[in-house]
């Protein structure tokens, strides 16, 4: 079922699960996904099943299909709840990303973000910011809604 955006939840301070204007959609796993993943749809699937499963971000330059980041860890074949919009509090991104940056899977790690650079990740676009400097190999993010 869609996330429904006509009602928003506008009371400061109450979580990450009541978080302003947030967006979670659920899919089903293409793959091993681990939690704070940014994850894909899988375009290895057939007609429309590509935007029904999604798996962990190829460490592919140019993929530009990020659907947002896995809210848990699922298997092959488990629903799985991803951030399509709005906060994260843990997002996987790779060592040493700042606070405040755009980022971006092209290119990077599996199911990593990293530092957006324009004319460095042709064919893609950023997919969210940092909100916080890397730790632990997560970051508070702010994933971008596509849709």
């Amino acid at each position: 079922m869609a996330t429904s955006t006509l009602i928003q939840f506008l009371g400061p301070g109450e979580g990450a699960a009541t978080v302003n204007r947030r967006q979670v959609e659920t899919y089903i796993a293409g793959g091993t996904i681990a939690a704070g993943d940014w994850v894909a749809l899988d375009t290895g699937k057939t007609g429309a099943d590509k935007a029904l499963y999604v798996i962990s971000t190829p460490a592919v330059a140019g993929r530009g299909n990020v659907a947002g980041v896995a809210l848990a860890a699922a298997s092959s074949g488990d629903k799985v709840d991803v951030v399509i919009g709005g906060y994260v509090g843990a997002a996987k991104v790779a060592a040493g990303t700042a606070q405040h940056v755009s980022l971006t899977t092209s290119g990077a790690a599996v199911g990593t973000a990293l530092t957006y650079a324009t004319g460095t990740h042709t064919g893609t676009g950023p997919c969210g910011v940092a909100l916080t400097a890397e730790a632990g190999g997560f970051s508070e993010a702010y994933v971008y809604s596509k849709f």
